[in-house]
């Protein structure tokens, strides 16, 4: 399983009156299949599994992948590190299924034919098969969070993060997207409010205000969330 380690890691951005915490410094030692992190809106999980492929620089510590520094070899964590936002819109990007996902073939499978039958393979993995042709348009929200998914995981990299994966969704296309993610062989990191689907991690951090509160098995860490819910 792939390792990812935090050390004192920290970010802070400009404000009008100073410099702003946006993550205290963290210290964290990630090694399970599957990580959950819950915790309110703003509260810091966003910037913390963004630091994981370089999307946010730390501003102390630092950030290793398997040994590697995030912030000095940023290309060969983003080959082991995938990610997918809360909105499939933000990485959707060509006209068409099948196109979208030979995009992300691109640097992996130079000829041009190959890497169009490793698409179609990739969309029937993903129950996408018949719809290899249409354009991302036309998908409902759970197919575009699937196509997504599809794009990130064609080049097969060790670890996944998801920002809240399922909040557009409705409640079938959840379900559909929550059994995929978590019948996965990769690592995964999974921003989340969907309680249910944190429950089913193996270990679950709690982020408020900046910092990581709780840090423990799913059940203990839900209860401690809630705990705090008003």
């Amino acid at each position: 399983m792939p390792r990812i380690e935090l050390e004192a890691a920290g970010v802070t951005a400009p404000g009008p009156d100073g410099d702003v915490v946006i993550l205290e410094p963290t210290t964290l030692d990630l090694t399970e299949q599957r990580i959950g992190l819950i915790g309110a809106n703003g509260s810091g999980k966003s910037t913390l599994v963004r630091l994981v492929n370089g999307l946010v620089t730390p501003t102390s510590g630092r950030v290793l992948v398997d040994g590697l520094d995030v912030a000095r070899e940023g290309a060969a964590v983003r080959r082991r590190v995938g990610f997918c936002f809360t909105d499939p819109s933000a990485q959707l990007v060509m006209p068409t299924c099948v196109e979208d996902v030979e995009l992300s073939l691109r640097r992996s499978v130079r000829n041009a034919a190959e890497r169009h039958l490793r698409a179609l393979e990739v969309l029937d993995r993903f129950g996408l098969g018949p719809q290899a042709t249409l354009s991302v348009h036309s998908l409902s929200g759970g197919q575009r969070q699937l196509l997504a998914l599809a794009g990130v995981l064609a080049t097969e990299p060790s670890i996944l993060v998801t920002d809240e994966p399922t909040t557009l969704l409705d409640l079938a296309n959840t379900r559909r997207v929550a059994e995929v993610l978590l019948g996965l062989p990769q690592q995964l990191l999974l921003v989340t409010h969907d309680l249910d689907l944190a429950r089913r991690c193996d270990r679950v951090l709690v982020v408020e205000d900046a910092r990581v509160r709780f840090d423990g098995p799913a059940e203990d860490a839900i209860a401690d969330y809630v705990s705090t819910v008003p």
